[in-house]
């Protein structure tokens, strides 16, 4: 691993640091996707105190989405909370590649636990590119900085949707939450050094409209696992070959 090429003296330091990286775009983006998540919930007659709760507890948009989707068709409960535990399975390789760049002796167990709950893509991105270049004793504030202002940001963001949603379209409405997929897609496209990296969002590119077309029930699941596998196995080929 590299030499850090950035220190901020003191996990202090390295904490303010991370929380002011994320004002500006990470936090704007997040924050219009939970505006328009927070104008959606309220057309489903979501209560205020539900959506505040599922931005805090869930913080993910796609399993958010599925939530709203799924009342609205009456499904039960436990299936409710299948769903979206299953949609949050992405999260565990992300919190694997985190966690062993964050790992310090001078953090417990329940401070990298607690801290796993802040994963959202953006702030992996981040922490991702910016752990390799600080002290290890760094990593963990900087990245707790930087999600706690998204988190947070993100949730009262929701809340804004909440109130503003008689003054929104639906194509507005939709249009501020697919910011969010569209600017991790940028933000990873721009951040992606490896070829191997560069190869999967390929296959994943073309994998995902072939899936829908055959698929659409399956096709986020069918599309990463094909997309993922063929990129794979084209790295492997290529390094032989």
């Amino acid at each position: 691993m590299d030499e850090p090429t950035i220190n901020y003296q003191t996990p202090r330091a390295a904490l303010a640091a991370g929380a002011r990286e994320a004002v500006g775009a990470p936090l704007a983006v997040l924050a219009a996707g939970y505006v328009g998540y927070g104008a959606l919930a309220s057309g489903f007659d979501f209560p205020l105190h539900v959506i505040v709760a599922s931005s805090l507890l869930i913080w993910a948009l796609p399993g958010q989405l599925i939530m709203l989707e799924m009342h609205a068709v009456s499904a039960q409960l436990v299936l409710i909370i299948l769903a979206v535990s299953l949609s949050a399975s992405r999260f565990l390789p992300m919190t694997t590649v985190l966690m062993a760049l964050m790992r310090n002796p001078r953090y417990s167990s329940w401070q990298m636990y607690a801290s796993a709950q802040l994963i959202a893509m953006t702030c992996w991105v981040a922490a991702v590119n910016r752990c390799p270049q600080v002290p290890a004793e760094q990593r963990l504030p900087y990245f707790v900085g930087f999600a706690l202002v998204c988190w947070l940001g993100s949730t009262a963001a929701s809340v804004v949707g909440y109130f503003a949603a008689g003054a929104m379209s639906e194509l507005v409405k939709l249009a501020l939450v697919f910011m969010n997929p569209i600017y991790f897609l940028l933000i990873l496209a721009g951040e992606t050094r490896a070829a191997s990296g560069r190869l999967a969002l390929v296959a994943g590119a073309v994998a995902g409209p072939v899936a829908y077309a055959l698929a659409p029930q399956w096709s986020v699941l069918a599309a990463g696992f094909v997309g993922g596998t063929a990129a794979y196995a084209l790295h492997r080929w290529s390094r032989r070959a």
